[in-house]
This record gives structure tokens, sequence and C-alpha cells, in this order.
């Protein structure tokens, strides 16, 4: 894979990690559940995950098809 596309494919994880932390949307699962514990730690932990993840994908795959 040539170096821009790594790049550009990086640039669109920093856009998607962004929005996935934005306050709009963390704002959804920080909402107090009727009865039990809050959802927002699982998101959070989620997001973080999938992100991290990702990266790793996107940069172990980088190396494998130079």
């Amino acid at each position: 894979m040539n170096a821009s596309r790594v790049r550009a494919r990086l640039v669109a994880l920093i856009g998607l990690t962004a929005l996935l932390f934005s306050p709009p949307l963390v704002v959804i699962f920080d909402r107090p559940p009727e009865a039990g514990l809050s959802w927002l730690p699982l998101y959070l932990f989620a997001v973080w995950l999938l992100v991290i993840g990702l990266a790793a994908w996107l940069m172990e795959r980088r190396w494998e098809d130079g």
C-alpha cells in the first residue's frame, strides 16, 4: 500500500475518532437510565478499543503490503 493511501486512511481514522468522542454523541450515552448504571463507561471503552484496533490493523497492514 502506498504512503498516500495509508495517510488518507489514518486521517479518516482521526476524523472517525473525533466524531465518536464528540460531545453530542457522548451525551446520548451519558443520560441516566431508569435503573442501573450509565452506559457511558462501556461506550467510551468500546470506542477506545475500536480506535486502537483499527489503528493497529492499519499500521500492521502497511508493513505487510510494503
